[in-house]
C-alpha cells in the first residue's frame, strides 16, 4: 500500500517543480524530501520526475499519476474526517467551507461528486467564507473541511493542510481594453490599470497571492474598487472600473464585455488547499 505521506510530498514537488520550494512548503529539509521521492519512485517502478542541476519536470508517467495521487489524498482526508465524526457520534452531516472563487473550479464539483458517491448517507452542507477565517472555523469545529486559497506562512497547530492544486491566474479585462487584443498579458501592463480586489478586511487568500506577485515583480498596485464576490469583481471589470487577476477556473463565468487572457508570468499561480482538523 502506498504511503500517503509520500504521495503528499509528490503532489507538492509536482506543483512547485522545485525541490527547495517544495521542502519549504512541507517544513522539511531538502535531502530527506529527495530521498522520499526516490523511495516512492522505487515503489512505483517508474520515475516521476526528470531532474537536472537546474530543472525539475514531470515525466509522462508522473503526469498520468498526478490526478490519481491527488484523488487518493483527497479521499483519505475526507475519510479521516468522517471516521472522526463517527467516533464522536456526530455522523450524518459534513460541513464544507470554501472561498468564493473555488466554487467555479472543476475540482470543487468533482470533490462534491466523489464525496456523494463515497458517503451517500452523509448530508453535505456548503458554507462560503473568506479564506482567512477557514482555519479558525476548522479548528473550532464550525466546519469539518475547508477549501482555501490562503497558504499559511507557518504550520497551523491543530489544522492539517493538503495542497490539491496550484492554479494559474489569468487577467480579466473589459473587452474594449487595449490589452484585450493581445494573446497574453504582462503583469507590468496590468499594473498601469486600477486593480479590482476583494475588500482589504475580507481576508482573501486570492488577494494575498496577487499582492505577493506584485511585490515579487516590484510593481505598485493602483487601487481600484472592490467586490465581496468573484461575480461582483467580474461585473466591475465589465463596467470598465479596472482589471482583475482571477483563478483560471473563472473563465467558466461568462460575462458580456469581459475577456480573459493568460499572463506572461510563470509564478502567477494560486493555491487550492484542503483543511481538516488534526485527529487525536
Amino acid at each position: 500500500m502506498l504511503d500517503l505521506r509520500k504521495l503528499r510530498y509528490f503532489l507538492t514537488v509536482a506543483e512547485e517543480l522545485h525541490f527547495g520550494r517544495a521542502a519549504v512548503r512541507l517544513h522539511l529539509a531538502q535531502p530527506p524530501l529527495t530521498r522520499q521521492i526516490s523511495a516512492l519512485e522505487t515503489e512505483l517502478g517508474f520515475r516521476l520526475f526528470d531532474r537536472t542541476s537546474r530543472t525539475v519536470t514531470l515525466t509522462a508517467q508522473g503526469r498520468h499519476f498526478l490526478p490519481y495521487a491527488r484523488a487518493v489524498l483527497e479521499q483519505a482526508s475526507l475519510t479521516e474526517v468522517i471516521a472522526g465524526k463517527l467516533a464522536s457520534g456526530e455522523a450524518g452531516q459534513l460541513i464544507l467551507g470554501y472561498a468564493s472563487s473555488i466554487a467555479l473550479s472543476d475540482l470543487f464539483s468533482k470533490t462534491i461528486q466523489a464525496f456523494a458517491q463515497r458517503f451517500p448517507d452523509v448530508q453535505l452542507t456548503l458554507v462560503e467564507s473568506a479564506s482567512s477565517s477557514l482555519y479558525s472555523q476548522v479548528l473550532d469545529g464550525r466546519i469539518d473541511v475547508g477549501l482555501s486559497r490562503l497558504q499559511p506562512e507557518r504550520e497551523q497547530t491543530g489544522v492539517q493542510t493538503l495542497s490539491l492544486m496550484n492554479e494559474p491566474l489569468v487577467a480579466a479585462l473589459a473587452s474594449d481594453n487595449p490589452l484585450a487584443s493581445q494573446d497574453e498579458v504582462k503583469l507590468a501592463q496590468l499594473a498601469t490599470y486600477p486593480l479590482i480586489l476583494f475588500p482589504a478586511d475580507y481576508g482573501s487568500g486570492l488577494n494575498e497571492s496577487i499582492r505577493h506577485l506584485y511585490r515579487q515583480n516590484d510593481l505598485p498596485i493602483q487601487p481600484g474598487p472592490s467586490g465581496r464576490q468573484i461575480t461582483s469583481i467580474i461585473a466591475l471589470v465589465a463596467a470598465g472600473q479596472g482589471v482583475a487577476l482571477v483563478p483560471e477556473c473563472t473563465r467558466t463565468l461568462a460575462k458580456t464585455g469581459v475577456v480573459y487572457r493568460p499572463l506572461d508570468e510563470a509564478n502567477a499561480r494560486v493555491h487550492l488547499l484542503m483543511l481538516t482538523r488534526t485527529q487525536g
